[in-house]
């Protein structure tokens, strides 16, 4: 790996002040990128990283595609909310919400209150192009993924862009994306 220069160094250092000790949290829709991107965000930073999704996974001893079909969508935003007001506990950490978190509006306003969050975005045939390598995302299950993320693109982006900061995705290099979070955050 190479070195951090003095540049870089001095701009984490200034993206974790910025921070005032609250975590970072990422939103966006499916495909986007968060989890990944967040990883090496938090590498970068130094800082733990904690994947909403993964969360619920081991929380409640079930995929989420189970939970969906088992409790349903409102069920499955519920234990999502408690479990990142579980996550945000006072310490800086790097967290990746899946794509409906931010649209709750308890969910949003406990982001909004207590994290910096961070919207990721990317064009409409990159994120289709992205979800279509894994069949696990419940809301695409029953139709055209393109015409599914389409729609709920339309009503969920202007709610993501209440996020603090806007970072676009899109082709670019995860290790690349978050290099700009950082910069962002250093300003």
């Amino acid at each position: 790996m190479k070195s951090i220069n003095q540049k870089s160094k001095s701009a984490i250092e200034n993206a974790i002040k910025g921070l005032n000790g609250q975590p970072i949290l990422l939103v966006g829709m499916m495909g986007v990128g968060k989890s990944t991107i967040g990883r090496r965000l938090a590498a970068i930073l130094n800082m733990p990283f904690a994947d909403v999704d993964d969360e619920i996974i081991i929380s409640a001893n079930m995929d989420i595609s189970d939970i969906f079909e088992n409790h349903g969508e409102d069920h499955f935003r519920e234990g999502e909310r408690k479990v990142i007001q579980r996550l945000m506990d006072g310490k800086q950490k790097v967290i990746a919400t899946g794509g409906g978190a931010f649209i709750n509006e308890q969910t949003r306003a406990l982001i909004l209150k207590q994290s910096v969050s961070i919207w990721l975005y990317a064009e409409l045939d990159i994120l289709v192009s992205r979800v279509n390598r894994r069949n696990n995302r419940p809301l695409l299950k029953n139709g055209d993924p393109k015409k599914i993320i389409s729609e709920l693109s339309k009503i969920r982006d202007p709610i993501y862009a209440l996020a603090q900061y806007h970072i676009r995705t899109d082709n670019a290099p995860h290790s690349k994306t978050a290099i700009n979070i950082i910069k962002a955050l250093s300003v």
